[in-house]
């Protein structure tokens, strides 16, 4: 069934999480020393599901489409908004517009002169645009697409049910242990953006995104440190990003954008020294600020395949 049996790790962490949920729901007692270490471990298995949403809008795990329509409604349920969302903001907004004014995402929004602040603020910062698009998306194109229009409607209505039921057994079970780790989650994935473009070079063919190699960090998000391979290769399972990386990126590639430790690199970034620099070393200057760019419109339906929406992909 499935189409690499690297997903299988895919699948364990979205099981990990289910038993973690309902695990903690159902049995954990709400004391101060058993909900903080349970809220660490749901926060971090939420934001690797986050990973795996990721990834499987633009490689679906199952070689059956029905299969992977209940596997984008269970990481949407887990996630807490539905994982064919990431169509607009992800696929066809970041992707094809790469921190230009048409990528929602561009870190060339962040402009406050503490770096710490521009990755911890980067989220609250993007989501507007982000929700302003995937409204409009829906609304004008949506329509235009109908299989990936359903899946959408689905998996919303699905996650809202999910969440009023939740939240009127025990509202206070529901914040600790649903909200809270689906916000961690969502603040996470975002994060990740500012690390791996941040004072890169989208104009040029290999440095326009910075790469993590440490074999834990690939481990537990599922070789998502091969950041510029994932933008190569987008539709590339995520299991074959090292190999790619070694042969076809690292030997053209800044060696400053080949990073071990995502750990050091934040270190330094974002604490001391705290600078924000491009990869060449020298302090980014930002362009004057501007505002969203509107690509939806401009959209046209034909340009739009399979492989840019997510669970229609197989």
């Amino acid at each position: 069934m499935l189409r690499y049996k690297a997903d299988i790790r895919t699948l364990a962490f979205l099981g990990i999480y289910y038993a973690a949920f309902f695990g903690c729901w159902f049995f954990l007692p709400l004391t101060w020393y058993y909900i903080l270490p349970a809220e660490i471990f749901l926060c971090t298995i939420s934001f690797m599901v986050a990973i795996t949403i990721h990834n499987s809008v633009h490689c679906p795990i199952f070689k059956n489409k029905i299969l992977n329509k209940i596997h984008f409604v269970l990481l949407g349920l887990a996630f807490g908004s539905p994982a064919s969302g990431y169509v607009p903001g992800h696929n066809l907004s970041h992707h094809k517009h790469l921190q230009t004014a048409k990528d929602n995402t561009r870190t060339s929004k962040m402009r406050f002169k503490w770096n710490f602040l521009n990755q911890l603020l980067f989220f609250f910062v993007m989501i507007p645009g982000i929700i302003r698009t995937e409204t409009r998306f829906v609304k004008e194109v949506g329509p235009y697409k109908p299989k990936w229009y359903r899946t959408y409607k689905i998996e919303s209505a699905l996650i809202w049910i999910w969440k009023i039921t939740w939240l009127l057994v025990d509202w206070k079970r529901f914040i600790l242990f649903l909200l809270i780790p689906n916000l961690y989650a969502v603040w996470g994935i975002f994060g990740t953006n500012y690390w791996q473009h941040d004072g890169c070079d989208e104009t040029h063919p290999y440095n326009h995104s910075r790469n993590f190699t440490g074999k834990f960090l690939n481990f537990l998000v599922c070789n998502n440190g091969y950041h510029g391979a994932h933008h190569m290769k987008a539709s590339m399972h995520w299991s074959l990003y090292p190999e790619y990386h070694e042969k076809f990126i690292k030997p053209y590639l800044h060696p400053s954008l080949d990073q071990k430790s995502l750990l050091v690199y934040l270190w330094k970034t974002c604490i001391y020294p705290g600078k924000r620099v491009d990869y060449l070393g020298n302090p980014i200057i930002l362009p004057p600020y501007q505002k969203d760019e509107d690509w939806v419109r401009e959209t046209k339906m034909s340009s739009l395949d399979a492989s840019d929406l997510g669970a229609e992909t197989v």
